[in-house]
């Protein structure tokens, strides 16, 4: 099942490709907004799931491409993002220590919404292709052993970064900088997440593209790691890193889009009021060259001197 928010926030299921309208099955789960009502949709799926399948097979729905579609999880409580976490196609001699932070529930959007580029000195502006998966129920040291059963679904995540600005917080946090969707698969329809293609493109060029085989501590080590150091709840969001090689630079004007296998495609625009300029090469571009870092700022505010 894809289910998707859409217009004013009302919640949905993709069939083929129209989306039907369930709010009406769903309307009793307590809830202020959107937000928790997703949530308790999640704790409480098995509830619902039999009636929300018949209204799917009786609806008719509307072409999804007439509708607007919202953050299938507009505020969720944890944002837990694992630092690090790809072998970078076997470049990395060991994996990097475990590692994760977290992004403000207020820095989400959903699809065909913008990132913008914040007034300040950057390095670069990057957004890391991940899969993301949805936490299904409380949980509170759980084991590897146990921990798929603990997983709702999965969606595309980007996590937009500020390069070179500290602390830490202010490169990872800005509002904006936590794009997913467009819709929440749920797990049943995806058979292995360790086997997933991930591709980015920024106005239709191919940067990022990795399978989700190449992840260095893996969803069960992930999710064992994590809820040993704060519980997570329905609907908390971990999103499971990136391989760094195809990282390219984000400006004014862009097209991002996402694809992982299975999870449809997030589309965002990107927002620079400063109109700053770097190369398009990528991470890899520049190492097969020989040179280090990331592409140095070309043009604009910033511009290194």
């Amino acid at each position: 099942m894809k289910l998707l928010f859409f217009d004013d926030f009302q919640l949905g299921v993709l069939k083929g490709e129209s989306v039907v309208d369930i709010s009406d099955v769903v309307k009793d789960i307590p809830h202020t907004e959107p937000g928790n009502l997703i949530s308790g949709l999640i704790a409480q799926f098995s509830d619902y799931q039999g009636r929300i399948e018949s209204a799917v097979a009786q609806g008719q729905g509307t072409p999804v491409s007439q509708v607007r579609i919202r953050p299938p999880l507009p505020k969720p409580s944890n944002i837990v993002c694992m630092a690090v976490n790809y072998m970078e196609d076997g470049t990395r001699d060991a994996p990097a220590p475990i590692n994760a932070f977290q992004k403000s529930p207020n820095s989400v959007i959903g699809n065909d919404d913008t990132m913008v580029l914040p007034d300040m000195p950057a390095t670069i502006f990057e957004g890391e292709a991940e899969l993301a998966l949805v936490i299904g129920k409380h949980a509170s040291y759980v084991s590897e052993e146990e921990a798929m059963s603990y997983i709702f679904g999965y969606l595309n995540f980007i996590d937009g970064s500020a390069r070179g600005v500290q602390p830490f917080y202010q490169m990872k946090a800005r509002g904006t900088f936590a794009p997913m969707g467009p819709y929440l698969v749920t797990a049943d329809e995806v058979s292995d997440p360790q086997k997933l293609q991930v591709k980015l493109w920024v106005n239709g060029d191919l940067k990022q593209n990795y399978n989700t085989d190449d992840m260095a501590h893996k969803i069960p080590r992930v999710i064992s790691w994590i809820s040993s150091i704060h519980p997570l709840e329905p609907g908390d969001v971990i999103a499971t890193g990136t391989n760094h090689r195809g990282l390219s630079a984000f400006q004014g004007g862009d097209l991002v889009e996402l694809e992982t296998e299975g999870l449809g495609r997030l589309s965002i625009h990107i927002q620079d009021d400063l109109k700053r300029k770097w190369s398009r090469e990528t991470r890899l571009d520049r190492q097969e060259k020989g040179l280090e870092g990331t592409t140095p700022q070309l043009e604009g505010k910033y511009t290194p001197a």
